[in-house]
C-alpha cells in the first residue's frame, strides 16, 4: 500500500492571496445586493474594488511564492462572479427592466461571452505555463466589466443627452462589449507597465489622487477611465497587424 504524501506547511501570510480573491468574490456579491437596493454608486464602487484586488492577487501570490491549482481555480470563479454576473445585473436593474426580455437577453450574450473568455484564458494558460503575456486576445474580464458600464456612467455624467436613451444603448453595448471580450484583438497587458525609479515617486502621488478623485468624484473618474481604456484598445486595435497578441 503506497503512502500518501505528507502535506506541505504554509506560513499564515501565504493564505493572503487568496483571502483577497475571496475578498473579491465578496465584494461581487454584495455589489450585486446594493443594486438590488438601489444604491448604483456603491455598487459600482464594490465592481472596481473587485477589479483592483484581481489585479493584486496574483502579484501578491508571486511574491510569496503561494500560487496553488486552487488559487487559480478561485480566481476563475471569482472573476465570472464579478465581472460577468454583477456588472450585467447592476446594468438591467437600472437601464434595462423595462425591456424586460430583450434587456434581459443582453445581460445573458454578456455573462456567456465573460464565461468564454475565461475559459479560453485557462486553457491557454495550462497549455503554456508560466508563459509570460505582454498580449491578451480580445478584451480582459475586468476590463469588460469596467467598460459595461459606461452607459450608467454616462447616463449620471450627462443626463440630459443620456437619460432617454439609456434603455437602447445600454442594450447594444452590452452586447457589443460581450463581442469584444470574445474577439481577438489584442489588448494590453499589465505586464507591458514599466515605470523607471525616477519616476516612480510621481507615479506614486498620482495613483493617490486619482484614488482621492474617485471617492470624490467617482461617476466623473471612471468616465475618464474608461474613455482612455477605451483610446487604448483602439490605438491597440489599429496596430494589430503588427502585434501579435498571445492568446488568453
Amino acid at each position: 500500500m503506497s503512502r500518501r504524501a505528507p502535506l506541505r506547511s504554509m506560513r499564515p501570510i501565504q493564505m493572503l492571496p487568496n483571502l483577497m480573491t475571496l475578498g473579491a468574490i465578496c465584494a461581487g456579491l454584495t455589489s450585486v445586493r446594493f443594486a438590488f437596493d438601489g444604491n448604483a454608486g456603491l455598487s459600482m464602487s464594490l465592481i472596481v474594488l473587485a477589479a483592483v484586488l484581481d489585479g493584486l492577487d496574483g502579484t501578491v501570490a508571486r511574491l510569496l511564492k503561494s500560487e496553488s491549482e486552487i488559487g487559480a481555480e478561485l480566481d476563475s470563479l471569482a472573476d465570472f462572479v464579478n465581472f460577468g454576473v454583477a456588472p450585467g445585473l447592476l446594468l438591467y436593474l437600472w437601464a434595462l427592466q423595462s425591456g424586460r426580455s430583450a434587456g434581459w437577453i443582453a445581460v445573458l450574450i454578456f455573462a456567456i461571452c465573460c464565461a468564454m473568455r475565461l475559459a479560453r484564458y485557462n486553457v491557454m494558460s495550462r497549455k503554456e505555463p508560466g508563459k509570460k503575456q505582454m498580449y491578451f486576445s480580445g478584451v480582459p474580464a475586468p476590463g469588460g466589466a469596467l467598460l459595461v458600464l459606461m452607459p450608467l456612467v454616462l447616463a449620471r455624467v450627462l443626463p440630459e443627452i443620456f437619460q432617454p436613451v439609456l434603455h437602447t444603448f445600454a442594450g447594444i453595448w452590452l452586447v457589443l462589449v460581450g463581442m469584444m471580450m470574445i474577439s481577438t484583438i489584442p489588448t494590453p497587458s499589465p505586464k507591458l507597465l514599466k515605470v523607471s525609479r525616477d519616476k516612480a515617486a510621481y507615479v506614486m502621488v498620482a495613483s493617490v489622487g486619482l484614488i482621492a478623485a474617485f471617492f470624490t468624484y467617482p461617476w466623473p473618474v471612471v468616465l475618464a477611465v474608461e474613455l482612455g481604456y477605451l483610446a487604448i484598445l483602439a490605438r491597440f486595435a489599429l496596430r494589430r497587424k503588427h502585434l501579435i497578441p498571445e492568446e488568453n
